[in-house]
């Protein structure tokens, strides 16, 4: 039998291991988010990929942040909130793992604490109860990481019987990087995108970048649904909390064109590939360094979707990169 000596130095290692894995984890999931991220809704299709375009030929990513449910018809408005919708964060079991780890773990490497005294049969029926939590607490944390890191995507098939839609040639703006076309799909009507709508798309993807920029939420406001918004103030605190400031100008669509428009019930919806310029970094607020990214210009294509409803103005509704 493994002594109980070495039993707590193997414990000991796991502890330290775990204590240094996690923060680590939460640290990159976090650091690595620059621009405005991926996440959004896109109605009834935010689960299904959208279809591939010129300007963006490789599949767009699954939309990691979004309060639609699978199968379910999502409004494009949803109640704003940053601190609800936890990205970066381990939610609720990140608080358990790190208060166990702070309270009891951490605490047996200083003489004391969760392995003290193992000088009976009942303590050593407790130090079994308490490898048992931590195996129950590592698997918890496997878990949520391969729920949360696994393909969102359901690819929706064509109704029996239908037949493919050609595609459609675009055709070149001089005013803009768009091309012109009917919208690839629709739910109860056809949805034609009209020369003012990609002036409008065009507008949304610098004022957006701009007020992102400016940490401007209230501007944000007017450009983006709730949920979007409360994705960017999220992400920005999150910036805060790092001491940092993400910085981005100089935006200048180079080509887009549309991916798919369609209408669900009043509400208009469109995805737009859009392949543009930009210089990205990210200052200390303090000193003005750059810790990432640089001055150089640099070219980004990502796919965006935009909603309209009756009444209003386009707003942003999902961003996915590419």
């Amino acid at each position: 039998m493994i002594s109980s000596q070495r039993l707590r130095s193997v414990i000991k290692i796991l502890a330290v291991v775990m204590a240094v894995a996690m923060p680590l984890a939460v640290t990159i999931s976090s650091s690595v988010d620059a621009r405005p991220s991926s996440g959004g809704s896109r109605g009834s299709r935010t689960f299904s990929a959208p279809p591939s375009t010129p300007t963006a030929p490789n599949a767009a990513q699954p939309l990691n942040r979004t309060i639609t449910q699978p199968g379910a018809k999502a409004p494009a408005a949803a109640p704003a909130g940053g601190g609800f919708f936890n990205r970066p964060g381990m939610g609720m079991l990140g608080g358990l793992a790190a208060g166990f780890l702070g309270a009891g773990l951490l605490g047996m490497l200083f003489g004391g604490g969760l392995f003290s005294g193992l000088g009976g049969l009942s303590s050593i029926i407790g130090l079994i109860l308490q490898i048992g939590l931590i195996y129950l607490v590592v698997r918890l944390a496997m878990s949520w990481w391969k729920r949360r890191n696994a393909p969102a995507y359901a690819h929706a098939s064509a109704a029996p019987g239908q037949a493919p839609q050609p595609d459609q040639g675009p055709m070149a703006n001089a005013r803009s990087g768009f091309g012109f076309g009917l919208g690839g799909g629709s739910n109860d009507a056809p949805l034609e995108i009209k020369p003012d709508d990609y002036d409008a798309f065009e507008r949304l993807l610098g004022e957006v970048q701009t007020a992102w920029s400016n940490e401007d939420i209230g501007k944000l406001h007017t450009l983006a649904t709730p949920e979007m918004v409360s994705y960017f103030t999220e992400d920005l605190n999150a910036n805060k909390e790092r001491g940092v400031i993400n910085k981005v100008s100089d935006v200048k669509l180079l080509q887009g064109d549309l991916a798919e428009a369609w209408r669900e019930g009043t509400t208009d919806y469109a995805t737009v590939a859009l392949r543009y310029g930009l210089i990205d970094k990210t200052i200390e607020r303090a000193t003005g360094k750059i810790v990432e990214g640089s001055d150089a210009p640099q070219e980004v294509t990502d796919v965006w979707t935009f909603v309209r409803r009756p009444g209003s103005q386009w707003e942003l509704s999902a961003i996915q990169a590419t």
